[in-house]
């Protein structure tokens, strides 16, 4: 690794493409690389939930703040956890799109993320009102990665469409259901006695009219 990874910049992408693992170049305008961008930003925006979750977890040490109840009854290393594994899966779909051939998310990572999101939904309330994007910084961050998330899955399904090949079904259907996992993640995240679930109220908008 040390040495494909000796020389950072080759000019060879200055004409607006770039280098494929079979030697093909493609211009960076394709949106296969809307995608590959979509998905290193998600990994990216994952990454800083991991150092949310750690701040967090070393407040916690410190007698600083608490993590929510939940959380810490299913143990923040398992959560962390989950993190760096979704992490490397992201990674691994990268891999998927710059090699066609190679298969790195299957149908058992996105049953295991189901299995993740049927654990932390049975520890939730019911969900009676729409959601407002908000709480606390991790909670906050894992919808921005959630909002990232969608946009991929967009550019994917519009990849799919328009080449089938350039991207498993397997890949499209994960990051699918990694959505799925971030919003109930935020939930699982959110402690009901510092910060609860923020709901969109009808009466705020109608306070505002009134005050115009």
């Amino acid at each position: 690794m040390a040495n494909r990874l000796s020389k950072i910049y080759t000019r060879t992408g200055d004409d607006g493409s770039t280098g494929m693992a079979d030697g093909s170049r493609v211009s960076k305008a394709d949106n296969l690389f809307s995608v590959m961008g979509d998905i290193d930003e998600l990994n990216s925006h994952i990454g800083l939930v991991r150092a949310h979750l750690t701040q967090a977890t070393d407040n916690e040490n410190a007698n600083q703040q608490h993590l929510p109840e939940r959380l810490q009854q299913q143990k923040e290393l398992d959560f962390a956890q989950a993190l760096v594994i979704i992490q490397h899966l992201l990674f691994n779909i990268g891999g998927e799109l710059a090699m066609p051939e190679y298969e790195g998310v299957n149908a058992s990572h996105i049953e295991w993320l189901e299995q993740q999101i049927d654990a932390m939904n049975t520890t939730l309330p019911p969900l009676k009102d729409f959601i407002l994007p908000t709480g606390s910084l991790l909670v906050s961050q894992l919808h921005v990665a959630r909002t990232v998330c969608r946009r991929a899955e967009r550019q994917a399904v519009l990849l799919q469409q328009e080449r089938p090949a350039a991207i498993r079904s397997t890949a499209v259907s994960f990051i699918n259901r990694l959505s799925d996992w971030l919003f109930v993640a935020a939930r699982f995240c959110t402690d009901p006695a510092q910060v609860s679930e923020v709901l969109w109220d009808n009466q705020v908008l109608q306070d505002f009219a009134n005050d115009k």
